[in-house]
């Protein structure tokens, strides 16, 4: 008996309507980035392992899917190596490459590359799915699609301000209710100054992070594991959990961080985000929140995370400044800053609140019966007008019975359905029924297009 066919886990197939969704959400994304002048490229789903490894972190490097070398990959292995059942040195053996964990780092290989062919500041976007070698649940899939914009070549804090409102003008267009959250990774660094461990900051970035997942207590509990002493993780608690307004936490981190330089300028940066965001008249709230840490190390500046409101879930877009990614594919200076929003998370918030326009999920408008040869050669002559004009016109192929092209229609939640036999082909017409309503009326091929028009 044949094996029953399965797909792995954390991936999905998608249906037609699933795929009119889901191009809904790309289509909205891609044009309020063309709105604000930023232009699309490609990269390839794989990339060398070199381009990837070491820019994630210890916990980003293990998620990613690394590809078997093609041939004999044996060659140039020795038996003890392969007794030692070392899998991660065994792996950088196997594996040349991997596929893509994020598209922010095949970015900026891309930029390294193409340096020759870039106007900076380059604003462009991508959007393609990337894979992690993660555990599925709900909310986090192994393969999934993300929305980049970035720009590179430019420190100017409008970069940051503009992309909060593209944000906010995306899920304005969704009708979803979110929460901006902001943070900058120099307030960070300075906290981590001032409580006397600043060499741990990437291991107190990446336990404050998940706050919200494992809670306070399992935080303290990851710093202390992690050497960070019983004093500093008491100085941590009152400015991680910092309440007010963004101009009473961004009042009292000027007097917490008053020792340390690099705090106070990601302070001062933060304060020119918010405050210039909040002459823009955006839609949605924008908080400053002194728990966003974006565990990957690449981040320098600003950081942004975006919650919904009305349903339990992670986060749906993401980001933040990374002055010197460039850096470690030898083209040092270029700054950059950029968001990701994650399609296949959206795609669920929409569902749960059944927030789809009629019209984005809607595929055909018209259905012409199929009677048989004459009828259809007639019908078909309409078929080409209705489509010259745009409108998602289709012939059943088969001259079944009428019952089954209904229930195609049906099914198919096709809203007008043409009905051409011998009577109207003798008066040069079409029977158009209006599958909601029941309404049918006798038309011409203009009156037709003009019902379906208007």
């Amino acid at each position: 008996m044949a094996a029953k066919p399965g797909i792995p886990k954390g991936t999905r197939d998608f249906s037609p309507v699933e795929m009119a969704k889901r191009n809904y959400i790309f289509n909205t994304i891609r044009d309020v980035y063309h709105l604000y002048g930023f232009q699309q490229i490609e990269t390839p789903s794989m990339e060398m392992l070199s381009t990837l490894m070491g820019k994630y972190g210890e916990e980003g490097d293990k998620l990613l899917f690394k590809i078997q070398n093609s041939g004999d990959y044996f060659s140039g292995i020795t038996d003890e190596e392969l007794l030692s059942r070392n899998a991660a040195k065994l792996a950088s053996k196997f594996c040349e490459k991997g596929l893509r964990y994020d598209l922010t780092v095949p970015f900026a290989r891309y930029v390294v590359m193409h340096r020759d062919e870039i106007t900076f500041p380059f604003k462009r976007y991508q959007i393609q799915p990337v894979w992690r070698a993660d555990r599925p649940q709900k909310g986090r899939y192994r393969e999934f699609y993300q929305c980049d914009a970035d720009v590179v070549g430019s420190d100017s804090l409008l970069n940051e301000v503009e992309l909060m409102q593209i944000v906010d003008t995306v899920f304005t267009r969704f009708g979803i209710r979110v929460c901006i959250k902001i943070n900058n990774r120099k307030i960070l660094t300075g906290i981590a100054e001032i409580i006397g461990e600043a060499d741990k900051i990437v291991d107190i970035t990446v336990a404050i992070d998940k706050l919200d997942k494992i809670g306070l207590d399992n935080v303290n509990k990851e710093l202390a594991e992690k050497g960070i002493s019983e004093e500093a993780i008491a100085k941590l608690q009152p400015i991680i959990l910092l309440s007010g307004t963004n101009a009473e936490k961004l009042a009292t981190l000027k007097t917490v961080l008053s020792d340390s330089e690099t705090g106070l300028k990601g302070v001062e940066e933060s304060e020119f985000i918010l405050n210039t965001l909040q002459t823009m008249g955006l839609k949605n709230e924008i908080e400053l929140d002194l728990t966003l840490a974006r565990g990957l190390n690449y981040y320098t500046g600003a950081i942004f995370e975006v919650k919904a409101l009305d349903v339990q879930i992670g986060s749906i877009t993401g980001g933040g400044r990374y002055d010197n990614l460039t850096g470690v594919f030898g083209m040092a200076g270029v700054s950059g800053v950029g968001i990701s929003f994650g399609a296949d998370r959206i795609f669920d918030v929409l569902n749960q609140l059944e927030l789809y326009p009629k019209e984005a999920v809607n595929g055909t408008q018209l259905l012409f019966i199929n009677f048989g040869e004459k009828e259809a050669a007639f019908s078909m002559g309409i078929l080409s007008k209705a489509r010259a004009v745009g409108i998602r016109a289709e012939i059943f192929p088969d001259a079944a019975k009428m019952k089954k092209q209904m229930s195609y229609a049906n099914v198919k939640n096709i809203p007008f359905v043409a009905i051409v036999g011998e009577n109207e082909m003798n008066e040069g017409k079409a029977m158009l029924k209006n599958m909601e309503s029941g309404e049918q009326q006798l038309v011409t091929a203009e009156e037709l297009i003009g019902a379906l028009t208007k």
